[in-house]
């Protein structure tokens, strides 16, 4: 490759990642605090946390120290997008470079965007336990088995649409995760864990025992009720002593819209436009800053599944690993460029208590 094109090549590539910071949500709601290098589709890299440090009672006598306990979560770079096209030559390619708002970079930025919002407000369903809101199914009564985490259902109708949904019956001390269904009165539940070996440590709980299964369904938000399901989106964040700083909000069109007709949203200030609506923040409602994104999963009849997060919940890891000019293409005329995005996710178990999710429908 000549030394020109190397150039270009390195230049598409850094405004192509400048732009994607830009205007992608992902980069917004999530972290970077990982260790190692993303280097291809396979890339393993360690997200390194450390369970909570014990304060201790000091009465002036020698104290001993505890060991730190870490948690490490691996986050695989498994997903990949790559683009391919062919210009006549390289000063074509240049005049792409120079316009970074011109048609070429602009369609593969907007394509890398749905990609990977997509994939990053996909962990909706990594929220914590407890943290769901929606309508909530209690209909019946359980008994839960001590060791297995079986529940067996008298007057229930329990579904295949209830695993992942949090789970707790009256007697619980904390909330746990449906592991499977196999009838619609039998379940299993599991300790809301993925980086541990799959265990129920929740205790033997009496037939007859009510209890509850978050966002089995969504909930209608309306204008008028809106701003309430806000605030109690900040208080799951609250129960879990989450930071209040950084919180965002990300929801899509349909819901924006009713939460226009609430109100409540604090609109950014004149000098700020337009940094925020490049960035995809439009304002901020009860201490969160409020993205809207068309990739939530979902749509106003159905549901939109709303995520409600700070920064620490969820670790993300991405880099265009591939990026070259091809100054002969055989069989044709004239240059090609061609590049392959590497990128991945992970919410480590003591971060899950950072991820909040509403299923909010019109």
């Amino acid at each position: 490759m000549s030394a020109y094109a190397t150039k270009l090549n390195e230049a598409f590539a850094m405004k192509a990642l400048k732009q994607f910071y830009n205007s992608a949500v992902a980069p917004k709601i999530t972290n970077n605090n990982y260790e190692g290098e993303v280097k291809d589709k396979s890339t393993k890299l360690n997200v390194l946390t450390f369970k909570k440090v014990a304060l201790k009672a000091y009465s002036g006598a020698n104290m001993t120290a505890d060991d730190l306990e870490e948690s490490n979560s691996i986050l695989l770079t498994n997903q990949s997008r790559a683009f391919y096209f062919k210009v006549k030559t390289t000063d074509k390619l240049a005049s792409f470079i120079k316009n970074p708002e011109g048609t070429v970079l602009e369609q593969v930025l907007n394509a890398h965007v749905e990609e990977v919002d997509t994939f990053v407000l996909g962990f909706y369903a990594d929220a914590g336990a407890g943290s769901n809101y929606g309508t909530d199914y209690t209909t019946g009564t359980v008994t839960v088995d001590v060791t297995t985490g079986a529940v067996t259902g008298s007057g229930t109708t329990f579904t295949s649409g209830m695993v992942g949904k949090s789970f707790k019956a009256t007697g619980h001390t904390k909330w746990y995760r449906v592991k499977s269904q196999s009838s619609a009165t039998a379940i299993v539940i599991e300790n809301d864990s993925d980086d541990e070996t799959s265990a129920y440590d929740g205790g033997a709980i009496t037939a007859g025992a009510t209890y509850t299964i978050q966002a089995v369904s969504a909930i209608q938000t309306t204008a008028s009720t809106i701003y309430g399901q806000f605030v109690k989106m900040g208080k799951m964040l609250d129960k879990n002593k989450i930071p209040k700083l950084g919180r965002t909000a990300t929801i899509n069109s349909d819901i924006l819209e009713v939460l226009l007709q609430s109100d409540k949203l604090t609109q950014a200030v004149e000098s700020q436009v337009s940094t925020t609506i490049t960035n995809a923040k439009i304002g901020r409602v009860a201490g969160f800053d409020i993205y809207v994104s068309e990739q939530c999963d979902g749509d106003g009849v159905t549901g939109v599944h709303c995520v409600f997060s700070h920064p620490i919940g969820i670790t993300f890891a991405e880099s265009l690993t591939e990026n070259q000019v091809e100054n002969d293409i055989i069989g044709n005329f004239g240059k090609a460029y061609k590049g392959l995005w590497v990128y991945g996710a992970k919410v480590a178990d003591v971060n899950r208590g950072a991820i909040a999710h509403a299923w909010l429908k019109l």
